[in-house]
C-alpha cells in the first residue's frame, strides 16, 4: 500500500513538474516574442502590417514633344485593351460564345470562327480570362464605346498608356516614334530616350479584411518622376504648309524622294524639316523608310555649290564678274566639262551672266584658276562641308570631300565629284544670309523637368564660324537675288510676287550603281533649291531637293521644286510677319489647309477614322454610336491638329480638358451649352465637371487656368491676342 502510494505521489510530483516547465517554457516564449516580435524568423510586425498595408504603382508620364509654341506633337494619352473572362464561377463571363464572337469578330480584326474558337479553347483550357489578339489592344476610346455598345457580358477593358502623334505624319523623321510597350525606335523618341523616360513612383496605405481604405490613416508616397517635356524649335504653321506642298508634289510627281529644310537664318533654328517618303508614326508597322534625307544623305548638290565657289572667289578678290569666258566647254586633263544645254553655252559671256545661268564651265574656270585646289577646298572646309554640323538629330551623315586635284577641284567647283548632306549646305546658305556669320543648325529648344520645375536644357544659338565677310555676304546675295529675277537667270519660277526671293537653283546628276559614271535620260536628276528671304537681310531659309520626279516632256525639274518652295516660303514670312501685307492678305496658311466636312448621321468609328487620318483631333461628346452634331460646321476651315467636337446620341459626357487652351474651352462651351467661368490663363489644369461625368445644357463649367513654365515663353502672341479679344 505504501509502495502504491509512493508511485502516486512520484506521478503527481512528475506531471505537477511537467506543467511547471510547460508553463515556464510557454512564458519564456512569450516574454521572447514579445521582446523580439519575431515568430520562426518573422518579424510579427511586419508581418501584420503586411497584412493590413497595400502598396500601389504610381505610373510615370513619358515627357510630351511639342512645338515651339506649345502645341504637342508626341504625347502620352490611355488607351484600351479588351479581354474576355471565361471563368463561369465569376459573375461578368462569357456566356453566350457564338453571339459574343458574331458582334465582337469585326471590330477586333477577327473572324467570327477565329474568335469563337478562340474563346472555346479558352473554356476547355480553364482559363479565367483570354486576350483576343493584337487588334484589341490600343483601343481609342470611340472604339472602347463603339465595343460597350454592343452590351456583351464577359467582355471587359483595361487601360494602358500609349505614345501618341496628334499630327499624324508631321515631322515624323524629327519625332521618330516608340513602339507599343514605349520603347524608342527612331528619331528624338530615341535620342533624347534618357530625358523623355519616366520613373514609377507608389502609394502605400492601410487597409480593412474587405480591401476598403481606411480613413485618417498616414499614406506613404513616393511620387513618380514623369520625363521632362521637350520644346522644339519646329513651327506647326510652317511644317503644316511643308507636308502638305511635298504630299501634293509626290502625288503628282511620283518623284524617288524628297527632302526640304526650313531654317531661321540668324539663329540656326530649324523651323520646319520633311521627307518622302514619310509615315504616320500612329502606325509605325507600315514604315518603309527610315532615313531623314536632310541630315543623313549625302550625295552631289550640284549647281547650289556655285554659290559657295561664287562667295570664296569675291572673298579672294579673284572674282571680276564683268569678265568674260568662252560658255560651252572646258577641258581639264583628260576631262572635258560642258555646260547644261549639251555643252553648247552661250557663246561669250560675262562670269556674273554665267553665275545666272548657272554655267558649268564659269565656276570649274573660278574653282580651278581663280582660286586653285588648295583654297577653293580650305574655303569648303570653312564652310563647315568637311564635317557633320552636329545639329541634335541622330545618324548625321558626313560629307564626301574629293581629294583636291585639279579635275576635282573644276568639277566641284560646279557642284559635282564632292557629296554633301542638305543640312551642310543650309548651315552654309546662313554664313550668306547672315552677313558672314554661320549658324549651327538645331532642332531642340529647351527641356524642362517636371519634378524639379526648371529647365534641364535651354539652347542658345551658336556660330560655326565666319568664312566670309559682311561685304561678300552681301554681293552674294545680291548676285542670287539676279538668278531670280532676270531674264536669263535660272530661278525665275521660284519669284514670289511682293517679296524679294534670293536663290540658286541646283541640277544634280546620280552615280550610276550598276556602272562607272551617272545615270542619264529624262527624269534621272536631283532637282534642288535654296532661297532666302527678304533678299537684302534674310531671315528664312528654304531648301528643297526633289530626287527623279515624273515629269512631263515639257516640264523643268524647277516646277516640282518651286512647288514646295513658294508656299512654304510664303507662309514663313507670313507667319513671321516678314512679308508684306499683300502677301499676308492671301491667308498662305488657309489656302493651304482644309474644309470641315459633314459628319452627321455618320457612325461615329468611321468619322473618328476620317479626322484623324487628316490630321485632325476628334472630341466626342455623348455616349452614343451616331452623329448627331458636330463643330465646326461644315465648310469652315481646319488645320492639321484642330479640334473638331462631335455630338453623338446616347448621354453627353465631359470630355478631359487638363492642357486646353481658353480658346478650345470656349469652343466646347458654346458647342454644348455650358455655362463657362474661368480663373487664370494659359492652359486647364483644373475643371468643375470631372471626365465622363452627365452634362446637361446650362450646366456651370468652372475651369482653372495656369502657365506651364515650360510654355510661358514660347506661347505665341497670336494665342495670347486671340485669348485678349474673346
Amino acid at each position: 500500500m505504501n509502495n502504491e502510494r509512493k508511485r502516486m505521489v512520484i506521478r503527481a510530483f512528475i506531471l505537477f513538474g511537467g506543467v511547471v516547465l510547460f508553463f515556464l517554457v510557454f512564458t519564456g516564449r512569450m516574454v521572447y516574442v514579445q521582446v523580439n516580435k519575431e515568430v520562426g524568423g518573422q518579424n510579427l510586425a511586419e508581418m501584420a502590417e503586411s497584412h493590413w498595408t497595400t502598396t500601389q504603382t504610381l505610373e510615370g508620364e513619358r515627357g510630351t514633344i511639342y512645338d515651339r509654341n506649345g502645341e504637342p506633337l508626341a504625347e502620352e494619352v490611355q488607351s484600351y485593351t479588351a479581354f474576355a473572362v471565361l471563368d463561369e464561377e465569376y459573375e461578368g463571363h462569357v456566356k453566350n460564345v457564338e453571339k459574343t464572337a458574331e458582334k465582337l469578330a469585326p471590330l477586333i480584326g477577327l473572324e467570327k470562327s477565329e474568335l469563337q474558337s478562340m474563346l472555346e479553347e479558352g473554356r476547355e483550357e480553364g482559363k479565367f480570362q483570354i486576350e483576343l489578339g493584337s487588334d484589341s489592344r490600343y483601343l481609342s476610346l470611340s472604339k472602347k464605346q463603339e465595343i460597350e455598345q454592343l452590351d456583351l457580358e464577359g467582355i471587359h477593358f483595361r487601360t494602358e498608356p500609349k505614345r501618341y502623334y496628334p499630327n499624324q505624319m508631321f515631322a515624323s523623321h524629327v519625332l521618330g516614334y516608340t513602339e507599343r510597350n514605349m520603347q524608342p525606335k527612331m528619331g528624338l523618341e530615341l535620342e533624347l530616350n534618357d530625358a523623355l523616360s519616366s520613373s514609377d513612383g507608389s502609394v502605400t496605405y492601410k487597409q480593412n479584411r474587405k480591401g476598403v481604405p481606411l480613413w485618417n490613416m498616414n499614406e506613404t508616397v513616393n511620387e513618380p518622376k514623369n520625363g521632362d517635356n521637350v520644346h522644339l524649335t519646329l513651327d506647326s504653321n510652317i511644317q503644316t504648309v511643308l507636308e502638305q506642298a511635298m504630299t501634293e508634289v509626290n502625288e503628282k510627281y511620283n518623284p524617288n524622294k524628297m527632302t526640304a529644310i526650313v531654317a531661321n537664318a540668324e539663329t540656326g533654328e530649324i523651323l520646319g524639316m520633311g521627307n518622302r517618303p514619310s509615315f504616320n508614326p500612329n502606325e509605325y508597322q507600315s514604315i518603309t523608310n527610315y532615313t531623314n534625307y536632310a541630315v543623313s544623305d549625302r550625295f552631289e548638290p550640284g549647281s547650289t555649290m556655285k554659290m559657295f565657289t561664287l562667295a570664296a572667289a569675291i572673298e579672294e578678290g579673284v572674282y571680276n564678274g564683268s569678265e568674260t569666258y568662252q560658255s560651252g566647254t572646258y577641258t581639264v586633263g583628260s576631262r572635258t566639262i560642258g555646260d547644261h544645254n549639251n555643252g553648247e553655252g552661250w557663246g561669250k559671256i560675262t562670269y556674273d551672266e554665267g553665275f545666272r545661268r548657272s554655267s558649268n564651265v564659269a565656276f570649274a574656270k573660278v574653282a580651278l584658276e581663280k582660286l586653285g585646289p588648295e583654297t577653293f577646298f580650305q574655303y569648303l572646309k570653312d564652310f563647315g562641308f568637311s564635317e557633320p554640323t552636329g545639329i541634335d538629330l541622330p545618324n548625321e551623315a558626313d560629307s564626301l570631300l574629293a581629294e583636291p586635284t585639279d579635275l576635282n577641284t573644276a568639277i566641284t567647283g560646279f557642284g559635282q565629284s564632292s557629296a554633301v548632306t542638305p543640312i551642310q549646305q543650309v548651315q552654309a546658305a546662313t554664313a550668306i544670309a547672315n552677313d558672314g556669320t554661320m549658324m549651327k543648325p538645331y532642332v531642340v529648344k529647351d527641356m524642362y523637368d517636371q519634378s524639379k520645375e526648371e529647365y534641364s536644357y535651354e539652347a542658345v544659338p551658336e556660330s560655326a564660324g565666319s568664312p566670309i565677310s559682311e561685304s561678300t555676304a552681301a554681293k552674294v546675295r545680291k548676285h542670287m537675288r539676279q538668278v531670280v529675277t532676270s531674264e536669263e537667270g535660272t530661278g525665275q519660277p521660284f519669284q514670289i510676287d511682293g517679296i524679294n526671293i534670293a536663290g540658286k537653283t541646283g541640277t544634280a546628276q546620280i552615280n550610276d550603281p550598276d556602272s562607272p559614271g551617272y545615270l542619264s535620260g529624262q527624269n534621272k536628276n536631283i532637282f534642288s533649291f535654296m532661297g532666302m528671304a527678304p533678299a537684302d537681310d534674310p531671315s528664312i531659309i528654304v531648301y528643297v531637293a526633289v530626287d527623279r520626279p515624273e515629269l512631263e516632256p515639257t516640264e523643268a525639274g524647277s516646277a516640282p521644286v518651286s512647288q514646295i518652295f513658294r508656299p512654304v516660303m510664303k507662309q514663313s514670312l507670313s507667319y513671321l510677319n516678314l512679308a508684306p501685307e499683300d502677301v499676308e492678305e492671301e491667308k498662305v496658311y488657309e489656302e493651304e489647309g482644309m474644309k470641315a466636312e459633314s459628319y452627321s448621321g455618320k457612325s461615329l468609328d468611321k468619322a473618328v477614322s476620317r479626322l484623324e487620318k487628316n490630321g485632325l483631333r476628334p472630341v466626342i461628346i455623348g455616349s452614343g454610336n451616331t452623329i448627331k452634331s458636330q463643330y465646326p460646321a461644315k465648310g469652315e476651315p481646319l488645320i492639321i491638329g484642330d479640334k473638331v467636337f462631335l455630338k453623338t446620341d446616347g448621354k453627353a459626357e465631359m470630355p478631359d480638358i487638363s492642357g486646353w487652351s481658353l480658346r478650345n474651352v470656349k469652343r466646347l462651351s458654346m458647342f454644348t451649352g455650358l455655362e463657362l467661368d474661368y480663373v487664370g490663363s494659359g492652359y486647364v489644369t483644373q475643371q468643375s465637371i470631372e471626365a465622363g461625368a452627365q452634362i446637361q445644357k446650362e450646366d456651370y463649367l468652372t475651369v482653372e487656368l495656369k502657365k506651364d513654365p515650360s510654355q510661358e515663353e514660347t506661347t505665341s502672341s497670336g494665342d495670347e491676342e486671340q485669348q485678349q479679344r474673346e
